[in-house]
């Protein structure tokens, strides 16, 4: 961590919200970048990204290591499970992100991005020497099939884009133009951010049905040289990599291979980690980071600890509840439930109090609710929709605290009056309705790095809610297992976790819009079908200015969390990375969102490699 970041991270916020105010300027002609508001902040010829090194040297190796399996090395489709790293690593798109802004891109298969006067349309121009990993030439063909394979056939994460989508059409022998039928001033972003596939492997194959042999071909500077299903996965740069002179690439995807390793739990991977068979690790329990590391190889140096801050909203960890399932379905029971976990014991037994608790979506930014009532422009939005808003949602929601005993009565005692009014009592020691069913609900629980700590925390939840007459049942099951039962919303409670933008948009609707509550493999988790949070979403979508954009996230976020859909355990605020000391980064040059897959591999290198 380097004294000028947070000073420079602050700058670069406001600079945010200044171009925030500065509404919808369009694009006037072809331009190098694009930005959510405003301009971009880095000029038609800069030299590479601000927190890379653009003299990083190439080589060496990396191994990283996931919990779990997989059957699948296409991350485009909904079949199966693939290693997460590769959807990052090996495909491209025609735009690419500067992750020290909050919503800007570049051109990477792309030269140049053009928008319409608002944005309903956008044009980009292929550079001619794009390629894809086996030499063959990026076309408009490639670009036009690829928005509608992934749009019709692909996860369900591509699939909403292409029903705003007016028109897709060639406008040139490099150049392409998507007409949009909605007005979203987010859909040129997102259109620069789809993966672009090659058309021609798939002639004559289901391209939703592939075989793990069937590894899609990618125009990134890694593609897989190797695998053993269920084991390991082998990536190599291609030394023939196109992109390798853009300032987009430059001190980018320094390794020469890199190697994910797959363990059956999170022990074992650390394990492997301390006899320095994997390269790097990230601990997100602030407890074990503070107690746990200072096994023989990070005594003497051969293993460094990094903490990464970011500027990021905290975004929703905790424990999901399914609302398409009674009695979650019910706001009086799930709030019961959040009363009845004893955060404050929990986290100080588990983190030793060191990661404070999330209090809204977007907390710990200019974007979180205010305390309080809603007021002003947040008003606003919602006053219109008071009637299919829950309790304190224009009052001003806060979750339950306790005196961080292990008994938590008061709040036990509040638990078993909002039960009450939903209609559960006691009989010989079960909560039942008055039907005579009994409450029992199951969390499922996979098999991950997040394992342990979530099991550990269901545990100690479990013995909270037989004071209250409930039944909870822990299962743990393998990530195959748990990728589909997921998938098809299969679940009463399951750890969750959302990530937040400083440029929230389009994906809200997939994480809580009411049109993907009940569509398979969509990440509403929790099912929920909520006009408030539909509208606030739009107002989002529409809003020309930093006033209205902040207004609206902010009532977005006091419908989210009044929604009582989650039960919110601790903050990320920081990242946390135990490497090999030969491993090393820009420590000066942090990026605004820390780290990520952006971050570590993206831009680190070996020192051995240095002259």
């Amino acid at each position: 961590m380097t004294p000028d970041f947070f000073p420079r991270a602050r700058r670069l916020i406001a600079c945010f919200f200044v171009f925030c105010a500065l509404g919808g300027t369009a694009q006037a002609e072809p331009s190098h970048g694009i930005a959510m508001y405003g301009d971009p902040a880095l000029p038609p010829d800069f030299v590479s990204l601000p927190y890379a090194n653009p003299d990083a040297p190439k080589g060496g190796r990396l191994v990283t290591g996931n919990v779990g399996s997989f059957d699948s090395l296409n991350p485009f489709v909904q079949k199966g499970t693939p290693p997460w790293q590769l959807r990052f690593l090996t495909h491209e798109s025609l735009m690419g992100r500067s992750w020290d802004e909050p919503f800007t891109l570049y051109g990477l298969l792309a030269e140049s991005v053009e928008t319409g006067p608002n944005r309903e349309w956008v044009e980009f121009t292929l550079r001619p020497e794009a390629r894809f990993s086996d030499g063959s030439p990026v076309t408009v063909e490639d670009v036009i099939w690829s928005y509608e394979t992934l749009g019709a056939e692909g996860h369900g994460r591509y699939r909403s884009f292409l029903q705003k989508v007016d028109k897709i059409e060639a406008t040139g022998p490099n150049s392409v133009r998507l007409t949009f039928n909605t007005n979203d001033r987010e859909l040129a972003l997102i259109a620069g951010l789809r993966p672009i596939l090659k058309k021609a492997q798939w002639e004559g194959k289901e391209f939703a049905e592939a075989s793990i042999n069937d590894v899609p071909i990618g125009s990134a500077p890694y593609a897989v040289a190797d695998f053993e299903a269920g084991r390991h996965v082998t990536l190599k740069r291609n030394p023939d990599y196109w992109g390798a002179d853009l300032a987009l690439r430059r001190g980018t995807a320094n390794f020469d291979e890199i190697r994910i390793e797959f363990y059956g739990d999170d022990t074992v991977l650390k394990e492997a980690f301390k006899a320095k068979a994997v390269s790097f690790v990230r601990e997100l329990n602030a407890e074990k980071w503070a107690t746990q590391y200072d096994f023989p190889a990070a005594q003497n140096g051969e293993i460094t600890l990094s903490e990464i801050p970011h500027s990021k909203p905290s975004g929703m960890t905790g424990f999901v509840m399914n609302t398409r399932r009674a009695p979650l379905d019910d706001w009086r029971v799930r709030e019961a439930l959040i009363h009845a976990f004893n955060f404050e014991f929990i986290n100080d037994a588990l983190t030793g109090g060191r990661q404070p608790r999330i209090t809204s979506y977007f907390s710990g930014s200019e974007l979180g609710m205010l305390e309080g009532p809603a007021v002003g422009r947040v008003r606003a939005l919602l006053e219109p929709l008071k009637d299919d808003l829950l309790p304190s949602a224009l009052e001003g929601y806060t979750l339950p605290q306790s005196d961080g005993s292990k008994r938590n009565r008061a709040n036990i005692r509040k638990a078993a009056d909002l039960l009450a009014e939903a209609g559960w009592t006691v009989q010989d020691g079960q909560l039942q309705n008055a039907d005579g069913d009994a409450l029992e609900l199951t969390v499922l629980l996979r098999q991950d790095g997040l394992l342990q700590q979530a099991t550990a925390y269901m545990e100690i939840y479990a013995r909270a809610l037989e004071r209250l007459g409930i039944t909870l049942t822990v299962e743990t099951i393998d990530s195959a297992q748990y990728a589909e039962r997921e998938r098809s919303f299969d679940f009463d409670l399951t750890f969750f976790r959302r990530s937040m933008s400083l440029s929230p948009g389009n994906e809200q609707r997939f994480y809580w819009g009411s049109d993907t509550a009940n569509v398979e493999g969509s990440r509403n988790l929790m099912g929920m079908t909520s006009p408030a949070a539909d509208a606030m979403i739009d107002a989002m979508l529409a809003s020309e200015s930093r006033g209205e954009f902040v207004a609206a996230v902010r009532a977005l976020d006091r419908v989210l969390i009044s929604g009582r859909y989650v039960i919110p355990i601790h903050q990320y605020s920081i990242g946390r990375i135990a490497h090999l000391s030969d491993l090393t980064y820009p420590k000066n040059r942090l990026p605004v969102y820390g780290d990520g897959v952006w971050f570590l591999p993206e831009v680190w290198w070996s020192k051995a490699e240095e002259k």
